[in-house]
């Protein structure tokens, strides 16, 4: 019998990535995404669409969430409902369903602000800093309550995840990249501030083997990264992206928000040794996947207007 899986937030990054490598394997998906059309289509805020998703299904993957620290800043009451009372009615659907079907959270290294030592552990504590920080670290503690009410539950958090031109246009790696192709100016806010980018075919290959541990019946999941373990400051990874697209771009410095957190990275331990999990993917080399796609856009783009 086919297994069905509902993975919120399905036409995001890893959304869209996530549910194909599922129905390749055999698993029926059923998404929710404001984004989304027909069935496809729901919001995680109204306790009726998450009711009518949820029906039927194993286990649910919730990545839905208002889901940049900006965003959370300009509209905090918004972030709120979305990324707490949103699973907060997940969680209640879960627990109306007579075969309780399993959760997995996907929160964010924000929830550690910015950590006394590196690389940081799951151990450490949690400090969040920003709106969105505080609903996910939220988010954590409403999921790991609900295994006392007889859920599988577990969380895994992660950080800058890349991969795709898909993605929003102003997120850091993204921006780089396609700003370096066209040869437009390279704006870093920090040049310092350091951080750990994962590829989002790494987050998924981390995320099928936690569906796989909860389809084997484990019930007491620790929280766990799924990050490089490598750190990449700002500079350098503008550096990289001119370099690695033989671009003559400007680079140009500007100060940093003062709600982010200035350096992470993170220790992928606890997934090798859990989930037999590591990244496989260089950030160089998922840099070199992402320009070269950009190119081809550009390229396209450029056809197309010269044809009009």
């Amino acid at each position: 019998m086919t297994k069905t899986v509902l993975v919120t937030g399905s036409r995001g990054l890893v959304g869209r990535r996530l549910c194909a490598s599922l129905r390749n394997d055999g698993f029926s998906v059923k998404e929710l995404d404001l984004l989304g059309h027909g069935e496809h289509y729901g919001d995680v805020t109204r306790l009726a669409d998450v009711e009518t998703g949820i029906q039927g299904c194993v286990g649910v993957v919730h990545l839905a969430a208002v889901s940049r620290v900006v965003w959370g800043q300009r509209d905090p009451e918004l972030c709120w409902r979305t990324n707490v009372t949103g699973l907060q009615n997940l969680v209640h659907a879960a627990l109306a369903q007579s075969s309780k079907p399993w959760i997995l959270f996907s929160s964010s290294r924000e929830v550690y602000g910015q950590a006394p030592s590196l690389p940081v552990a799951e151990t450490t504590e949690l400090n969040p800093l920003n709106v969105y920080a505080r609903s996910k670290a939220e988010g954590e503690r409403v999921v790991l309550d609900a295994r006392s009410q007889g859920l599988q539950t577990a969380v895994v958090r992660l950080s800058n995840v890349y991969g795709c031109t898909k993605d929003h246009a102003d997120r850091v790696i993204p921006a780089f990249a396609r700003a370096a192709v066209e040869g437009s100016p390279l704006r870093v806010e920090g040049s310092n501030h350091t951080f750990d980018f994962t590829h989002v075919n790494d987050v998924v290959r981390g995320l099928r083997a936690l569906i796989g541990l909860f389809e084997s019946g484990e019930q007491s999941l620790h929280p766990v990264h799924l990050v490089s373990g490598h750190p990449t400051s700002l500079g350098e990874l503008a550096a990289i992206c001119c370099r690695l697209a033989k671009s003559d771009a400007v680079v140009t410095e500007a100060a940093p928000r003062s709600y982010d957190v200035a350096r992470f990275y993170g220790d992928p331990g606890r997934a090798r040794e859990f989930l037999g999990w590591e990244p496989e993917i260089s950030l160089e080399a998922g840099l070199i996947r992402l320009i070269e796609d950009f190119r081809q856009e550009h390229a396209l783009h450029g056809a197309m207007e010269a044809s009009a």
